[in-house]
């Protein structure tokens, strides 16, 4: 699935080439229509034919296409979409599913071979952005803020920065690379963590994002950037999809289990299980 990562190189590579271009036509296959825009073609040519983009932006996972009437074209590529651009008369793309065609002759061509991509249009950016924890990359996302959402949760460390709802842009790939650059078994309790586990997950979440935009994303299987090549950032990865390879600190093979309903690869000896925070009444019956 797209990550922060990917859809910030999409948003990057599309951004200056979308800008003040008028959308002049929409094409849908019929039977993606109800899973992509869930309103009939005609509802959805209304809202976006004659439109220009002001400006493309991104948050979490969403790309948020601003439009000229002071709406937000909002766009997820969940597990397996892509958008690209291309010239109007360029062959079709593998499992091309929607067309977004521009005034300058070129196209956005939105593929996605499981259809899980959605696109909604919203009054404000706001309504996307609400339900949205920070991004881990965030200059404003202090160490502090980041433990406060950990402190107290006995849900597994990878559900909670799974959750978007506290933070947001991070994914299977992403979390598991910072669990491992961290030192933190991902099945850990959050709220077991250390204030120490929690600084370097804190500073780990931040690097791994970083280090995805500058290898311009992940291409596993699906992803592609915004001209429609592949990432790097899947050559260097330490456990993601490693099971069974040695690990690259200490040379114990990448175990694999299931984590909050996900996939999780980790280091059995880099990522031991956290021991429990004593409470002030534990320490005081020691004492005694």
């Amino acid at each position: 699935m797209p990550e922060l990562p990917e859809v910030e190189t999409i948003r990057r590579d599309l951004a200056p080439l979308v800008t003040g271009r008028t959308i002049t036509g929409v094409e849908v296959d019929p039977g993606t229509l109800p899973l992509l825009a869930g309103v009939p073609i005609e509802t959805l040519r209304a809202n976006l034919v004659g439109r220009t983009i002001r400006s493309l932006g991104r948050r979490g996972k969403y790309l948020l296409f601003e439009l000229d009437d002071g709406r937000w074209f909002a766009a997820h590529l969940r597990m397996t979409g892509r958008l690209v651009w291309r010239e109007r008369g360029a062959p079709p793309e593998p499992y091309e599913r929607a067309v977004i065609e521009l005034d300058d002759g070129h196209d956005l061509r939105w593929s996605d071979l499981r259809k899980f991509g959605t696109w909604r249009l919203h009054a404000s950016a706001e309504e996307v952005t609400a339900k949205l924890g920070p991004e881990p990359i965030d200059a404003g996302l202090t160490e502090a803020q980041f433990r406060r959402v950990l402190e107290g949760r006995r849900a597994p460390v990878k559900a909670v920065l799974l959750d978007q709802r506290r933070f947001a842009g991070l994914g299977n790939i992403y979390v598991d690379e910072a669990l491992y650059a961290a030192g933190v078994r991902p099945d850990t309790p959050a709220g077991d963590l250390s204030r120490a586990a929690m600084g370097r997950l804190y500073r780990a979440c931040r690097e791994v994002l970083e280090r995805g935009i500058a290898h311009r994303g992940a291409s596993f299987r699906d992803y592609v950037d915004g001209q429609g090549n592949e990432g790097r950032q899947h050559m260097f990865v330490q456990v993601f999809r490693r099971t069974g390879k040695p690990c690259y600190a200490c040379g114990t093979p990448i175990a694999r289990s299931i984590v909050g309903g996900r996939a999780t690869h980790y280091c059995p000896r880099c990522q031991r299980p956290a021991r429990r925070p004593r409470r002030a009444g534990e320490e005081a019956r020691r004492a005694g």
